[in-house]
């Protein structure tokens, strides 16, 4: 009784009810109209009938008078076609007719009388319904023409009982319909409300029952999976994040302990400024880990999308190049820049200069190539739709197989770990290109790695 009652409460149940309300008023009136058009239209015929007959009975009575009449009933009894008559005298007395005498029943004020009469022979009769109308012919005698109308009465409430019928059946099976198709809808709606508990409780790997219909409940739930799966990589990135944070901040705490400790058991003031000097450096390195994340996640929040704005991304490349050159030639290397103007993108410009800094600081520290020296290639170009902007060294390059694993935070490849960093320079680049709508690719330079911004064509018009 508790599922009924749950069933009748769902939107899908009202909704059918409601609509089979509507079906069955519509069919109602349908209905209606089809017996008013069938059994009135014949009983309109039957009256048609029995007024022309009336008038030619009295058209033959002003002819021929009572003789002629009473022979043209006879002949028109004789022919057994249904029609009933009666001719009366003044006092009621039967003249002619295979009527036994007027009917008893109310006479309408316009001369029609309903009525029942029975047919047959001996002991057989059956009792039958009859139309008929009467008028008043000179000399005092009364005439009366009627059919029998039983057929037409019985075909009458035929119609009627199949219209209720009708309403009835489709009342239940409507309400039956309803009920199954609410059912059906609540089980699925009762699975992903189970789900979705399991979920809260902590079980983030179930995902919504997906029937295979491609209904809306469907693609309700294939929506809500594609959300889970996003909520489950964020979790575990969380998860790996926070374990990468204590494993790679760890060290530096502990150096930094270390360093105090070994001041405070010195009593030489260069040990003191030694150790807070050296402090002061970790500090920094530490400092500069927070803040890429921080700026890590403000990106992938998209809190910093309110700085985008229309600029040439030429003119971001020209002062990166500007700013990075004197540190490249100092480490004996080279960089050079190659960008047309017109590489309009809707950027954030402190952003996308950050993200090239990363990526040239990347190529400084890891793009040393066999000769020894570095050589950096900044360079921009449209592509189609798309304004690409490559960072290219000709150092050993990573293999393809770590190039997806290479942009999640704090992940260093062993050839990388002996030199400074914290793993989140290609991340933040990452964040940044996804926060502009764009792409970060990282293919082969033949030798060398070769970083790739693919950011939306901005179209200007002159």
């Amino acid at each position: 009784m508790l599922i009924n009652t749950k069933i009748l409460r769902t939107s899908t149940f009202r909704l059918s009810a409601l609509y089979l309300l509507i079906f069955a008023f519509s069919m109602a009136l349908i209905l209606s109209y089809v017996f008013w058009n069938t059994a009135g239209l014949m009983e309109r015929q039957v009256d048609e009938t029995i007024r022309a007959e009336v008038q030619g009975l009295a058209d033959q009575y002003r002819v021929r008078r009572l003789v002629g009449m009473r022979d043209v009933i006879q002949r028109r009894i004789d022919e057994e076609n249904g029609a009933l008559y009666l001719l009366s005298d003044e006092d009621g007395l039967r003249l002619a007719g295979n009527l036994t005498g007027f009917p008893q029943n109310d006479v309408a004020e316009s001369g029609w009388i309903d009525f029942p009469y029975e047919v047959g022979q001996g002991a057989s009769r059956k009792r039958h319904s009859a139309r008929a109308y009467h008028t008043q012919l000179s000399g005092g005698y009364t005439l009366v023409v009627g059919r029998d109308v039983q057929e037409l009465r019985q075909f009458a409430d035929l119609i009627r009982s199949s219209l209720f019928w009708a309403l009835g059946m489709a009342l239940i099976f409507g309400l039956s319909g309803g009920f199954l198709i609410s059912r059906n809808f609540l089980n699925r709606v009762d699975d992903i409300a189970a789900t979705s508990h399991s979920i809260m409780s902590g079980d983030l790997s179930r995902r919504m029952p997906v029937s295979g219909t491609n209904d809306e409940l469907d693609r309700l739930a294939r929506s809500l999976n594609d959300m889970l799966d996003q909520i489950e990589r964020l979790m575990a990135g969380m998860k790996e994040v926070s374990s990468n944070i204590a494993h790679d901040l760890k060290t530096p705490l502990t150096r930094l302990r270390a360093r105090v400790e070994d001041a405070l058991r010195s009593e030489k003031k260069a040990d003191y400024r030694e150790a807070l000097t050296l402090t002061l450096e970790e500090s920094d390195r530490l400092l500069q880990t927070f803040n890429a994340l921080l700026s890590i996640a403000r990106a992938e929040a998209g809190q910093s999308r309110e700085g985008l704005h229309d600029l040439d991304a030429h003119d971001v490349m020209a002062d990166i190049a500007e700013l990075y050159e004197p540190m490249v030639e100092e480490q004996g290397g080279t960089l050079t820049f190659a960008a047309p103007q017109g590489l309009w993108v809707k950027a954030d410009r402190q952003l996308l200069a950050q993200a090239l800094g990363n990526l040239i600081d990347n190529a400084l520290k890891y793009g040393v190539g066999a000769d020894g020296a570095v050589a950096v290639a900044l360079t921009g170009a449209v592509e189609g739709n798309r304004v690409v902007l490559i960072v290219a060294d000709h150092g050993p390059g990573i293999a393809p197989e770590n190039r997806e694993r290479v942009v999640e935070r704090f992940v260093r490849l062993d050839d990388s770990r002996s030199k400074p960093g914290n793993g989140l320079g290609l991340a933040l680049v990452a964040s940044v290109v996804k926060l502009h709508g764009g792409e970060l690719r990282l293919d082969d330079n033949n030798p060398g790695l070769k970083a790739k911004l693919l950011l939306p064509l901005l179209a200007k018009t002159a």
